[in-house]
Order: structure tokens, then C-alpha cells, then sequence
């Protein structure tokens, strides 16, 4: 999918990148806010809440927009969702998220912390990132005053026309008091930037319209601010796959929830159709190389996609964690190598002398998600044991089957793999 164009009239740096990588979708005033950038410094923003202790691929569009605006010689607000954490953003969500305790939320805000330091330079000049918890202002608000300055400026009908409450309504799924209020603190969200850093820009995904406009409607009426929302499209793979899910579950970005190996990997495998796409919006690889790996056919395909893998987790995991896991992939599947860079499993002597079946150890490893998705996957030919395929669901891996390097190589599909050795 192309991205929506930008007229010619616009010229301020950052809104060209946005359009030219692929991040632009929608603006609520793209002239007035064009005009503004090229005045000086934009501060803009882009909240994150913090519902588990590292946030997914499907995040990370939002973090390069961050660094897109630094790069571009804007001043970025990282916004951590210490305050609305508590509440839950019901956009586009089934059911309400489960509650979370002060001190679950402070864990999982240390930890998504992580990937930021790496993309953003943090410090006190013009366009150096800020690191904010919304927490710090919504944990002391007084519900009655807030009741009466804000809540006044929203009606009941107008958020009932938004799209991420009327779906969730037409199918008769409910929507608590607790989060019907979560649309509100966001836009306070906006206000409150405004005030403290002179913040202009909220940007998000598609998804988040109904709520970021609601934020620049909120500025211009109690603060008489001109303020601009910015969304980015909602980003799907060529099958339509949602971008940061896998078979076997969410693409974490920090290393402790997921391997630098397996990070790698998942770039690695990108469908041909994404490559260009991909490399715009996730890596800071100059259009002209883009567009020579994206004009690539056949096999060679499969270099683009390595540099993609590369350079991806040079950003998010740093240039170790990238060299190393293509070194193992080069090792892997060109030298044909157990690599002591894969996933590894290490089980006890006598359990491997006894024998474990191949089906447990697919699960036991990641390749598979569950004993019943692995079974599916011998009988289907897709595992091998040493490069060796296997088809009999009530095969065994046991101490035959070390190699000299000590290890059991697993495979599933053509480019999934693991270890097991010994403890």
C-alpha cells in the first residue's frame, strides 16, 4: 500500500520524511502544522503505555517516528503511560485489559525504557528527547475540579461516534465507566504537555484519531493552543498479518523477553513484498540504497532481507547483538554449522539417554507453540533432527543423536532453529 501523498507546498523536513518513508496517513491541519515546522523547533509527542515490560514490533513504527522528528531537528516527548496504565486504552480492544498494580506498572516502565535509549539522544538542549510519566500529573488530579474544567468539554454523543467505542457497542461487548474516561486523560495528556514543555504535536497510530483529536479540540478550549495531531497507517504485512505477532507469539523488542537470534530472524523472514517497506520504515539506510535492494529479484532477494534483519537489530539491540546473530545465520545455513548462537535448550543427561519426544522438544523449545501444533508439524514433514527430516509423530531424540559439537540440531519449517545439549 502506497503512502497518501503530500502536496508540493509542503517543505519542512520533517513532514517529507514522513511522507517519503511511509509514515504519513492523516494530519488535522498539514499546512498550518507545515508552517510551524519550518518556524524552528516542533516539540511532538507519542504516549506509550506500560502494560508489559517490553514493548513489541508493533510499537516500533511509533519510536522511529520519534527519531524521525529528532533527526529532522525537532525536539521529541516520550510519554510513558504511568497514569493511563491504570485505566487501559480500550481503542479497538474486545475486552477491558486486566488492572495492574503501581508497582507491576513501575516494573514494566524500566523496562520498555530500553529500546528509546537507543534510538533518541536524551539530554536538556533544543532537540534533545524527554523521557515523561503521565503519572506525575494524573496520579494528583481531584476528580471533582477535573470533572468540571475538563470532563464539561466532552459529550457523551460525540464519543459514542468514535469508532473504537462503537464497535466495541455493536457487538455488544461492554465498555466500563473506567475506560470510557481513558479518551478523556489522553487529551488532558495533550494539555498538559502543552503547559509544561510547549508541546504542538501528538502523533500515533490510525487508530488513535478519534483520541488525538480530541486532544487538539481540548487544547484550543481550555488553553487556547494550536495544537496538531499526526497518524501513521496501521501497518500489516503483504498477507495481511499484523506486524510484531508470530505463530509462536509478540516480537519483543527487549533481548530478555526475546532473542537477539530469534529478533534477527523474524526480519529475516520478511515477505518479499515488505522488503522496501520495511527497510524505509525501520532503518535509517539512505532511499537510494532502498531503492536498489527493493528492485532485487529471485534469490537475491534474500540479501535485502539480511541487511533488513541487520540493521534493524543494530537500532533496537545494538551493532554486538546485530554482527552476531548474522554471523550465526551464516554460519547456520551457509557453512552448514551448529552455531552457539541459536536457541538453546539444555536437558538433563539421563532424561536425553531415556529418549524425549520430538513433539515435546519442538514445544519445549519455541519451535512449535503447543505438543499439539508440533505433532502437526513432524506429520506435515516440516521437523528435522539434524537436518534430517521426520516424519513419525512418536519419534525420540536421544544421546545417538549428538553430534561432535555436543548438540542436537531441531529445525522447523526451513528457517526456524534450535539446540539441545547436555546441562
Amino acid at each position: 500500500m502506497s503512502a497518501p501523498s503530500i502536496p508540493a507546498s509542503v517543505k519542512s523536513d520533517f513532514l517529507r520524511v514522513m511522507a517519503e518513508r511511509g509514515y504519513f496517513h492523516q494530519c488535522t491541519d498539514l499546512e498550518a502544522l507545515d508552517a510551524k515546522l519550518r518556524q524552528g523547533p516542533v516539540t511532538g509527542y507519542i504516549g506509550f503505555d506500560a502494560t508489559a515490560d517490553s514493548l513489541h514490533v508493533g510499537s516500533l513504527i511509533q519510536i522511529m517516528i520519534l527519531r524521525r522528528l529528532q533527526q529532522t531537528g525537532n525536539r521529541p516527548i516520550a510519554l510513558m503511560g504511568g497514569g493511563t496504565t491504570k485505566i487501559g486504552d480500550p481503542t479497538f480492544k474486545d475486552e477491558a485489559r486486566p488492572l495492574l498494580s503501581d508497582g507491576t506498572i513501575r516494573t514494566n516502565i524500566a523496562g520498555i525504557l530500553k529500546p528509546f535509549e537507543r534510538l533518541m539522544r536524551f539530554g536538556d538542549g533544543p532537540t534533545d528527547a524527554i523521557m515523561v510519566n503521565n503519572g506525575d500529573w494524573l496520579d494528583r488530579l481531584e476528580y471533582i475540579p477535573f470533572l468540571r474544567d475538563v470532563g464539561r468539554h466532552f459529550t457523551i454523543n460525540r464519543m459514542l461516534t468514535f469508532d473504537s467505542v462503537r464497535l466495541r457497542l455493536d457487538r455488544e461487548q461492554p465498555l466500563t465507566f473506567l475506560e470510557f474516561n481513558y479518551m478523556i486523560l489522553q487529551a488532558y495528556d495533550f494539555v498538559e504537555l502543552n503547559r509544561r514543555f510547549g508541546c504542538v504535536l501528538q502523533c500515533g497510530g490510525s487508530d488513535q484519531w478519534g483520541n488525538i483529536v480530541n486532544g487538539v479540540d481540548l487544547g484550543r478550549r481550555i488553553a487556547e493552543a494550536e495544537l496538531f495531531g499526526l497518524t501513521s497507517p496501521l501497518l500489516t504485512t503483504a498477507s495481511g498479518a499484523k506486524m510484531g505477532k508470530t505463530a509462536q507469539g509478540a516480537v519483543w523488542l527487549n533481548p530478555e523477553r526475546l532473542s537477539d537470534w530469534d529478533f534477527w530472524q523474524y526480519w529475516r523472514n520478511t515477505e518479499d513484498a515488505d522488503v522496501g517497506r520495511f527497510l524505509k520504515l525501520f532503518t535509517d539506510l539512505p532511499l537510494d540504497e532502498i531503492a536498489r535492494l527493493e528492485a532485487l529479484q529471485g534469490a537475491e532477494v534474500n540479501e535485502a532481507k539480511k541487511i533488513l534483519a541487520t540493521e534493524v537489530t543494530r537500532l533496537v539491540r545494538g551493532p554486538e547483538a546485530a554482527e552476531a546473530a548474522a554471523e550465526t545465520a551464516r554460519r547456520t545455513f551457509e557453512q552448514g554449522a551448529l552455531s552457539e548462537g541459536l536457541p538453546t535448550l539444555e536437558v538433563a543427561a539421563e532424561e536425553l539417554a531415556a529418549g524425549i519426544p520430538l513433539y515435546a522438544l519442538l514445544a519445549r523449545t519455541g519451535l512449535a507453540a503447543s505438543n499439539g501444533e508440533a505433532r502437526r508439524l513432524i506429520k506435515q514433514g516440516g521437523a528435522k533432527v539434524n537436518d534430517a527430516a521426520v516424519t513419525d509423530e512418536a519419534a525420540k531424540v536421544g544421546t545417538a543423536d549428538l553430534t561432535p559439537d555436543g548438540a542436537v540440531k531441531l529445525t522447523a519449517g526451513k528457517k526456524r532453529h534450535a539446540l539441545i545439549k547436555v546441562a
